[in-house]
C-alpha cells in the first residue's frame, strides 16, 4: 500500500513539474508585448527500419594484408566496416558507419604456443595502430579478431578491443598479452 501511495505521488508531482515547465517555456517573456507567430518548417520523417550491417572495406584489408603477409605469409587480413543500414519503405538504403574492424588468420602447428601467439598479437596490434584515423569509417574504435586455426575444427578465435589494447595492453608481450585477451 505505501509503495502504490509512492508511486501515486511520484506520478503526480513529475506530471506538475512537467506542466510547470511548459508554460515556462510557452509563456510571452516581458521583453515583448506582443506574440509574434512564425511558420516553422516541418521535416519529412523518412521511416526508416534500421539493420546492422557490415561492408567490406577493401582498400584497408589490401593494406593490412599485405602488412601482415610481411610477418607471415601464411598469415591473411580482413577489414570491415561495422554500421546500420537505413533501409526505407521504397527498398533503398544507407548505411551509416560506427567503426572499422579487423580479422587477421594465422594457421599453426601447436595450439600451445601462447607465448609465440601474444608476440603475433603484439606485432598485428602495432600495424593497426598505425593506420591513419582518416582511412578509418566510423567514429568509434573497433576491433581485431585473431584467428589462431590448427585445422577446421581446431582453433582459438577472441577479440582485441583497439582502445583497451592501447589504455591496458600496449605494453605487454609474449603470453601476458595473449592471456589478457583469451579468455578460454
Amino acid at each position: 500500500m505505501k509503495n502504490k501511495r509512492n508511486w501515486i505521488i511520484g506520478i503526480v508531482l513529475s506530471a506538475t513539474a512537467a506542466f510547470v515547465a511548459l508554460q515556462t517555456v510557452n509563456a510571452p517573456t516581458q521583453e515583448s508585448d506582443s506574440i509574434v507567430v512564425t511558420e516553422t518548417a516541418t521535416l519529412a520523417y523518412e521511416g526508416c527500419a534500421f539493420s546492422w550491417a557490415y561492408q567490406d572495406a577493401p582498400e584497408l584489408t589490401t593494406k593490412l594484408d599485405t602488412a601482415v603477409k610481411e610477418i607471415n605469409s601464411n598469415a591473411s587480413a580482413t577489414a570491415t566496416v561495422f554500421g546500420e543500414d537505413c533501409i526505407r519503405a521504397d527498398g533503398s538504403k544507407t548505411f551509416g558507419a560506427m567503426e572499422t574492424d579487423f580479422k587477421v588468420r594465422l594457421p599453426v602447428d601447436d595450439l600451445t604456443q601462447h607465448e609465440e601467439f601474444g608476440n603475433w598479437i603484439k606485432q598485428v596490434m602495432q600495424i593497426v595502430i598505425e593506420i591513419p584515423r582518416k582511412e578509418l569509417s566510423g567514429p568509434k574504435d573497433g576491433f581485431v579478431e585473431f584467428w589462431f586455426e590448427k585445422n577446421e575444427n581446431e582453433k582459438i578465435t577472441f577479440r582485441v578491443p583497439i582502445q583497451t589494447y592501447i589504455n591496458e595492453a600496449k605494453e605487454k608481450s609474449g603470453i601476458e598479452l595473449f592471456e589478457y585477451f583469451y579468455q578460454p
